[in-house]
């Protein structure tokens, strides 16, 4: 993927915006277990950054994924990894599918309002359930006239508490599981709708909520794309998730090693730095490069990406290979803190809190593994 001015310039604008907007403020917002959504997402939708990749006419920028991607490396440089995960799930998890095939009048009155910060959006596919089982689905949208009545309730929300809409994946008829499934925009002031706030191990500044539909009715035209075709457009939706939470670790993971290379250079144990131990210098040297592995994968999943090409392929392995190595680097290097590792306030024992979501949000470990045996070709024969 190679970076024009364009992408430079844009890059420099995100590297601001978090060191003046997100930055000074996360520590308060960790603590409170909430960041303030719709005045932070304000704030970026003026400066464009809400909507990179969709179409002018709506308040986009009009450019391709590749800008996009700028913009999630460039997120990764905030000292938590909540609000980047919260601005994600506004740009690359709740309003793809909305962009692509939703009505016009239905991406005036959701998108529009969304890139340029006024809503606060949030996607809702898991259940209490089970997550990354996608067609076990519980909740159903009943036909009713011209409207769908929506009963049943979605898991582990980011935005969930202040969130004006839900692009929510309901059963709307009792067909195959992967054919009975639509999309559809609920305004989340609807009546019937409740949400509860989840507590978490990490990601503390992004409220987590469990919505509850109850006879919640909302009209047919807030349907996304044809009835029944939710399963296939949520597919679609999580390669651009996917690959968002891989170039959003990048910068993080890079900001991980830095600060420990600068702590062991300082910190000195028996009379020299720790990090003179070779044990030390090699492993951070080993993890550097699995960080730029990974950013190459990346970079080439989108690369195939504005080919063409389907990528669920690679933004499986990057996805798999994200997860793992933020668990990688932040253990390792949360073992060269020694005590002040395990400290709560401290930088590396926040990531390695929040990492630890990035293997189980958006398909597990797991799941990436079985898709990527399936297209590989290695999945045993059904008998």
């Amino acid at each position: 993927m190679l970076l024009t001015d364009q992408h430079l310039q844009l890059a420099q604008t995100v590297a601001k915006f978090v060191s003046t907007e997100l930055n000074p403020h996360v520590d308060a917002w960790e603590k409170a277990e909430q960041f303030p959504a719709h005045e932070v997402f304000r704030k970026a939708g003026a400066l464009g950054l809400l909507g990179v990749r969709y179409e002018p006419q709506y308040g986009g920028l009009g450019l391709d994924l590749s800008y996009a991607v700028v913009v999630a490396e460039e997120l990764g440089r905030c000292h938590c990894g909540a609000v980047p995960m919260a601005i994600g799930v506004q740009t690359d998890m709740c309003t793809p599918a909305l962009a692509r095939f939703g009505s016009d009048a239905l991406k005036r009155e959701f998108l529009a309002p969304s890139i340029a910060g006024e809503l606060v959006g949030c996607i809702g596919v898991s259940e209490s359930g089970g997550g990354s089982d996608v067609a076990a689905v519980k909740t159903r949208a009943r036909s009713d006239g011209d409207d769908y009545v929506i009963d049943g309730e979605k898991m582990w929300i980011t935005n969930g508490m202040q969130a004006d809409w839900c692009c929510v994946l309901a059963n709307t008829s009792d067909g195959q599981v992967h054919k009975n499934k639509s999309l559809i925009i609920v305004p989340l002031s609807a009546a019937g709708v409740t949400r509860q706030k989840i507590h978490k191990m990490g990601m503390h500044a992004s409220d987590t909520a469990q919505l509850f539909f109850e006879g919640v009715r909302v009209p047919k035209k807030n349907r996304i794309g044809d009835e029944g075709a939710g399963f296939f457009l949520q597919m679609l939706q999580f390669q651009e998730e996917r690959l968002f939470g891989a170039a959003s670790s990048l910068r993080m993971l890079d900001a991980v090693i830095d600060e420990t290379i600068a702590y062991t250079r300082e910190r000195k144990t028996f009379g020299r730095p720790i990090l003179d131990n070779q044990v030390v210098h090699f492993r951070l040297g080993e993890l550097r490069t699995e960080v730029e592995a990974l950013r190459a994968l990346t970079y080439r999943a989108v690369e195939e990406y504005l080919a063409g090409k389907d990528v669920t392929r690679l933004a499986s392995m990057a996805k798999l290979k994200c997860g793992r190595l933020i668990r990688e680097v932040c253990d390792s290097c949360l073992q060269y803190w020694g005590g002040m590792g395990f400290t709560a306030d401290n930088r590396i024992a926040r990531a390695y809190r929040d990492g630890r979501l990035v293997s189980i949000g958006a398909g597990a470990d797991e799941i990436m593994l079985g898709i990527i045996a399936k297209l590989e070709g290695t999945l045993p024969k059904k008998s």
